[in-house]
């Protein structure tokens, strides 16, 4: 890319360079989901393995990513974020916040989202897909947990905009944290006598959570999606409200495999809401594998490679 001499100063133009073009930009997109090897981004993307074995050297050459070696003979790799890539994931955020509210949507400024709008499509289509294995946020219980608790029957994640916020303005879906919370907090022997764990999820910042818990006395951890790892992995719907960038609410009714097989969005009925996601993780912990954990969930994760998991 040819440059003006006073874009070397620019880090606009400097970050342009490293990403290079749309293919790049949806590379990111894919490894952030979960998908780390050759033919689960070729899959994904669509995108001929020529054009994608240019991108994935062109980012590990930038310092975005690192090849890891997963099996030899012949060598396969898998494709992880370095720190520097990993510092791209709210750029990622805030460009799907920007397309789902000025290009799929009137630019309105919401916490809801309509049931025949994108956001409700592509929220919906997570069921059968698996959360991205290892994936840990920081909590209120001061370390860093899994969003899928490991060795329980389910595992629900609901998302909030942020609990205990003071609005510049009202914006529609944007209330009632403390409430849902609260409620959680209520139905949490239920959910544990069912063998399901609840994590709460929010962009709040750790200790912002951790003075909410202890106020509340909310006994399940509230995990911090800060840098949205979470938001970018399940390209989550956003809104910008009070400063920053925060999830709308929906509720996952996730398996011990980390298949997601129930969701709730958008959550508008608070109370409603609770009670059908308790109903829901008890049935899908005594039924075992449900059919949100098929065949589909593997091949969403990316993890799986059959012969022709070669590069070019």
């Amino acid at each position: 890319m040819k440059m003006h001499r006073a874009d070397e100063t620019c880090g606009i133009a400097q970050a342009a360079v490293v990403m290079g073009d749309w293919w790049s930009v949806l590379v990111l997109r894919e490894i952030a989901r979960g998908h780390l090897r050759f033919d689960a981004l070729a899959g994904e993307l669509g995108v001929s393995r020529k054009v994608l074995a240019e991108r994935l050297g062109r980012l590990v050459e930038r310092g975005v990513l690192r090849r890891s070696l997963y099996q030899r003979r012949p060598d396969r790799y898998e494709y992880l974020l370095t720190d520097a890539g990993a510092a791209l994931l709210p750029l990622l955020v805030a460009m799907q916040d920007w397309g789902d509210r000025w290009v799929l949507g009137d630019g309105t400024v919401t916490g809801t989202a309509a049931p025949d709008g994108a956001e409700h499509a592509r929220v919906h289509a997570q069921v059968g897909t698996r959360i991205p294995e290892g994936l840990v946020l920081p909590s209120t219980h001061g370390v860093d947990l899994p969003v899928v608790a490991p060795d329980c029957a389910g595992t629900v994640l609901f998302t909030f905009p942020g609990a205990g916020v003071e609005w510049d303005e009202p914006i529609p879906g944007a209330v009632g944290c403390t409430l849902e919370n609260r409620l959680f907090k209520d139905a949490w022997p239920d959910f544990r006598r069912a063998g399901v764990e609840v994590r709460g999820v929010s962009t709040q910042l750790p200790h912002e959570q951790a003075d909410f818990a202890r106020a509340e006395a909310v006994p399940f951890p509230l995990l911090s999606d800060a840098v949205q790892r979470l938001a970018s992995a399940l390209r989550l719907p956003t809104f910008r409200g009070a400063g920053r960038l925060r999830l709308k609410r929906l509720i996952l009714v996730v398996g011990p495999d980390g298949a997601v097989r129930h969701v709730l969005f958008p959550v508008q009925d608070i109370p409603a809401a609770v009670t059908e996601t308790l109903r829901l993780a008890t049935a899908s912990a005594s039924a075992g594998a449900g059919p949100g954990a098929s065949a589909g969930a593997g091949a969403s994760a990316g993890a799986g490679a059959g012969p022709d998991d070669t590069e070019e």
